[in-house]
């Protein structure tokens, strides 16, 4: 758990259309190795209105990397590793239900995992660690979002399931409206395993989900052209920049961050006995476990 008064390091993970953050004092792109491989791209550094800012774009500048090759755990494991502790996430997605229409955000706080293809945990042969699940986002974040979104005017639900699908192509009809049947409220392709390892390094997380479209469950889904999402998106990018200035002081100014139980989510989740650890396994687990594992 971070020590009381630790100051807050706020990192901002940009989805789709987010790829640079403006108003940046001290603004610097850094690059940061992680022994998990290379992260999306390098990190936007600096501050804004004195709140220490890490940004990451998630596909990297230019929309490089697709879902599926995104390498989170490199991405979550380099901001451990540059001081974050609060993570804000922002992702595009398709809405599942008609009263969360485009241009809406919604601070997701369940998540149903329907991803194949990507590894999900920083632990593994040599450390076991099993976090819990159950409350995959940080409340503590979520109050501070909505609150700036309210403040600003930005049209935002509180609460709603996120499915993760595999992609990159999109859903079928029947897998549109099998979702639906689950009561999942939108579609995405990145928050998992994200929120996962976020929780496995002990870092408060948050999902905003920005609604660019109806899946293909909406009747009038077919009369909607590209260009008609991507001004949605671009509109949507703008909203979530005015966002992260208006979160950025009231993360600052939380006095009780520290106590947050996100941040001591590995305090009993180690299950390896410490005789049959594996050396480079904890080496690897530096930032990311370097608290309870008590690395010299």
């Amino acid at each position: 758990m971070s020590a009381i008064g630790t100051p807050p390091v706020l990192g901002i993970i940009g989805g789709s259309g987010i790829y640079d953050i403006d108003g940046l004092s001290g603004k610097r792109w850094e690059k940061v190795s992680s022994p998990f491989g290379e992260p999306s791209d390098e990190l936007l550094c600096g501050e804004l209105d004195g709140q220490a800012m890490v940004f990451l774009p998630r596909h990297g500048r230019g929309h490089r990397i697709p879902p599926s090759e995104i390498n989170f755990r490199a991405n979550i494991d380099a901001l451990k590793r540059m001081g974050v502790t609060d993570v804000v996430s922002l992702s595009a997605v398709g809405s599942l239900r008609e009263n969360l229409h485009p241009g809406m955000f919604v601070i997701a706080d369940q998540f149903i995992d329907r991803t194949f293809a990507r590894t999900k945990s920083f632990f593994g042969t040599g450390m076991v660690a099993h976090v819990s699940m159950a409350h995959p986002v940080c409340s503590r974040l979520g109050d501070h979002l909505e609150a700036a979104m309210r403040a600003t005017g930005i049209e935002v639900a509180r609460g709603g399931t996120y499915l993760v699908m595999e992609g990159p192509q999109f859903s079928s009809l029947a897998e549109s409206e099998l979702y639906r049947s689950w009561n999942c409220d939108v579609i995405g392709m990145t928050n998992m395993p994200e929120a996962k390892l976020a929780r496995e390094a002990e870092l408060c997380y948050a999902t905003v989900a920005m609604v660019t479209d109806y899946d293909c469950w909406h009747p009038h889904h077919d009369d909607v052209t590209v260009q008609a999402i991507i001004g949605v998106l671009l509109a949507n990018a703008e909203k979530a920049r005015t966002l992260v200035k208006q979160v950025a002081p009231r993360i600052k100014n939380d006095a009780g961050a520290a106590a947050c139980g996100c941040r001591s989510s590995l305090e009993h989740a180690l299950i390896t006995a410490p005789e049959a650890r594996d050396a480079g396994m904890l080496r690897r687990l530096d930032a990311v476990a370097g608290r309870v594992l008590k690395l010299k």
